[in-house]
């Protein structure tokens, strides 16, 4: 393909991608992001195989290093996904707390 067509995807694939993302509402943050962390789990699968039927130490590195990467993703995006429930959880279970604590 022509580099000015691989650019032009690109840029609108960028553009496309805002304009979704940007257009979601936090309410479907978290189970988005719940998604994304299984997808990023078949993406570590898939490194762990590729890596298994490299034949060169370059194809080597570049598996372990797409293991890493995809890893760090996956974990990343559970920690992320934890720390919104627990902003969520802290609301909700400061009111019930406080309000049980009362009527004693």
């Amino acid at each position: 393909m022509d580099l000015v067509a691989i650019i032009t995807i690109f840029v609108l694939a960028v553009f496309v991608g805002f304009e979704v993302v940007s257009k979601v509402s936090s309410t479907l943050h978290t189970p988005l992001m719940s998604g994304a962390n299984a997808i990023h789990g078949v993406i570590l699968v898939g490194a762990i195989i590729v890596a298994d039927h490299s034949e060169t130490n370059l194809e080597l590195g570049l598996s372990v290093a797409a293991i890493v990467l995809a890893t760090i993703n996956m974990v990343g995006g559970f920690v992320v996904t934890d720390r919104m429930l627990e902003m969520f959880k802290g609301k909700s279970g400061n009111r019930a707390s406080q309000g049980s604590g009362d009527k004693k």
